[in-house]
């Protein structure tokens, strides 16, 4: 199934041309800030998006190993893309709140679940979690500080 959507005004549209069946929630201290709470995204490689008014789009670099883009419009989180060189180079974490249509997308895994706050938690368990070290380690040789 394919996937579309937008920033909340509608100045950055954009569709996933690869296949988008699992979503993922980060609960690091950047996503958390960045979203107002979890921040949920579907994972897209390199070149398996069309942007429709990428020219309304602003990037921060967030991280030695990756970026956070969001509307200069009206702000809405988009995505967030790894930078650092290696195989995970230019995929982007497209937000699921962005998306028109989340049919079809299963909730299979979470980071920095250590990190999580107390006053929230997801229903069922049945979904591979990891912790800071662990996440840490992954990105281990990338670049220094929290993805």
């Amino acid at each position: 199934m394919a996937h579309s959507g937008s920033c909340i005004c509608g100045a950055v549209r954009f569709d996933i041309t690869t296949p988008v069946t699992e979503t993922g929630a980060c609960h690091c201290s950047m996503c958390r800030k960045w979203s107002g709470g979890v921040y949920m995204a579907v994972a897209v490689p390199k070149g398996g998006m069309d942007i429709t008014g990428a020219d309304n789009i602003s990037i921060y670099a967030s991280s030695p190993w990756a970026e956070r883009a969001f509307c200069k419009t009206c702000g809405s989180s988009l995505f967030y893309r790894v930078t650092a060189p290696g195989p995970m180079q230019g995929e982007m974490h497209v937000g699921l709140g962005t998306l028109a249509d989340t049919s079809g997308i299963a909730f299979t895994g979470e980071l920095y679940i250590d990190l999580k706050p107390e006053s929230y938690s997801f229903a069922g368990t049945d979904r591979h979690q990891m912790t800071d070290a662990q996440v840490t380690a992954m990105f281990a040789g990338l670049g220094e500080g929290q993805p």
